[in-house]
């Protein structure tokens, strides 16, 4: 992405859970998104990965966090396989990038959707594949237009080249497809009161933190329509408790609570909620 005067610092942040290392965050004006700069060397990058505390990647159950993790994960599988069948009622192919232990297209599966996914983690892809999920190395090998649906739970704040992707994304889609992209707001209340311990800043994981400006600015570059805006509004918890911890050093239950409630209360007028599900088709 190209830097000039619309580009601005916007806040220096850590890693807290990995590396504990101070990255600074830069915003593009025009469009609304701020990114992590400078992103760390392919190379390195996994690195940042290899963490048994990187919940999504493994089924763990380890701490009473985890198991909670585990059931919300559970109930929110059931919430994106009902959307994506109101949405996509004539069911074909699926396509998850960023599958992780492969849950998702598991359920996906049992309800007659034929499924493929993508997954960088040896770890997660090792564990999806002992489910039978099917894994390919990457989308370049399918064929333009052959995809229905294709899903990104909260994995765009994690590529690389967030310009290329979009490309591919419009290129894999059919026609009268669906893409559903889940990421985190920045502009969200949460996101506001934690400030450099928002937990959703995860950096440098999250190579991309997005509005919901910047989210309809981008997709429209490639004649891709956000059609529709849906909150996860368990995300506001998660992000808060973790965020208290990071803040505080341990996870303040009521803290937590409070604030998650606060967020989406306050989202219910501003519509910035901690999380979003965008729904994106082809322009018409």
């Amino acid at each position: 992405m190209k830097q000039g005067s619309n580009h601005q610092h916007f806040l220096t942040v850590y890693d807290h859970s990995v590396s504990h290392e101070e990255f600074s965050l830069q915003i593009d004006k025009e469009l609304d998104l701020v990114y992590t700069n400078p992103q760390p060397e392919s190379d390195k990058l996994s690195s940042y990965y290899e963490s048994e505390d990187y919940i999504s990647h493994t089924d763990s159950k380890r701490s009473w966090f985890e198991r909670t993790y585990q059931i919300v994960k559970t109930l929110a599988i059931k919430n994106k396989i009902g959307l994506v069948n109101r949405l996509q009622e004539r069911k074909g192919t699926l396509l998850d990038i960023g599958a992780g232990t492969g849950d998702f297209l598991i359920k996906a599966k049992d309800v007659g959707w034929e499924i493929l996914g993508v997954e960088p983690s040896e770890k997660a892809r090792s564990l999806a594949l002992s489910k039978g999920v099917t894994i390919i190395e990457n989308t370049e090998i399918l064929e333009d237009h052959s995809v229905d649906v294709i899903t990104m739970w909260h994995v765009l704040e994690h590529v690389p080249d967030i310009e290329k992707q979009i490309k591919e994304l419009k290129r894999l889609l059919k026609p009268s497809g669906t893409i559903l992209i889940a990421v985190p707001n920045f502009n969200s209340f949460d996101a506001k009161h934690y400030g450099t311990y928002w937990a959703a800043y995860d950096v440098p994981r999250h190579l991309w933190h997005f509005s919901r400006t910047a989210m309809h600015k981008l997709f429209a570059r490639e004649k891709l329509q956000v059609q529709k805006e849906r909150p996860l509004v368990f995300d506001a918890f998660y992000v808060a408790l973790l965020s208290e911890k990071y803040k505080t050093g341990s996870i303040n239950l009521i803290n937590g609570f409070r604030i998650g409630l606060q967020s989406n209360w306050s989202a219910r007028k501003t519509k910035e909620y901690s999380s979003v599900i965008y729904e994106i088709r082809n322009m018409p």
